[in-house]
């Protein structure tokens, strides 16, 4: 299996200590400071994983996303000093399958580059009880079949819940588990995310509630109970 992981960052200094890190957990590297080459790079050498800055000269991380999505499956994980929510949501929209903001701790981004590897590697479609499935490889959920069309902050945030079912969480677990660097989204925006969840869940079938609040705490999935109140 390839071990190389692809920094694209233009801080040289920076992926310099990244890349020393990387190599004391045996991966090998390349670095490349400029956005042009990249997409022609991962194509011809098929990187295990690319590590993406997002503000790059030449053309932007967010392109080269989109542009490598188109030919590659390769995991991706965004770094970027930008923090505003629409980014991060569009970054992982576009194919990304994680989103580190800087500045980082090295050892986080290599435990990060680990976690996703794991990933890829294992089995991609996790198939549950009440004809859902949950595939990570392409964030995607099926419930009995029907696309549940979820964007990625919702599959994520479902895909948490799925892994742990009958276990509940309060709204900040919840967004420090799923974004555990995010220093600007508000608790609440949890309560706007499974709305959504839940009526695209409603709209496959009406008869199926997996995620219940439980008052005063938060969240948790369960397909055995029946519908219940508000957290």
């Amino acid at each position: 299996m390839n071990e190389t992981i692809l920094i694209v960052e233009d801080e040289v200094a920076t992926a310099e200590i990244l890349a020393d890190y990387l190599r004391l957990d045996s991966y090998t590297t390349h670095l490349l400071t400029d956005g042009l080459p990249v997409v022609s790079w991962a194509r011809e050498h098929k990187p295990a994983l690319i590590l993406l800055d997002l503000m790059l000269p030449g053309k932007s991380g967010l392109d080269i996303c989109k542009e490598i999505r188109a030919f590659s499956s390769v995991p991706i994980i965004i770094t970027t000093a930008r923090v505003e929510e629409i980014d991060r949501l569009l970054g992982l929209e576009l194919g990304a399958d994680d989103y580190i903001c800087k500045p980082y701790s090295p050892r986080e981004v290599v435990a990060r580059v680990k976690t996703v590897l794991r990933r890829a590697a294992g089995t991609a479609v996790t198939p549950l009880e009440a004809g859902l499935q949950l595939d990570e490889s392409c964030y995607r959920a099926t419930l009995n079949g029907h696309d549940l069309q979820l964007t990625a902050a919702e599959f994520r945030l479902f895909n948490y819940l799925a892994a742990h079912p009958g276990r509940v969480y309060n709204r900040q677990q919840l967004l420090n588990n799923i974004y555990p660097d995010e220093r600007a989204l508000n608790d609440r925006a949890i309560d706007n995310y499974i709305n959504k969840v839940r009526k695209k869940i409603t709209a496959v079938s009406n008869e199926c509630e997996l995620i219940h609040s439980v008052y005063g705490v938060g969240y948790k999935f369960d397909v055995r109970e029946e519908p219940g109140g508000q957290a």
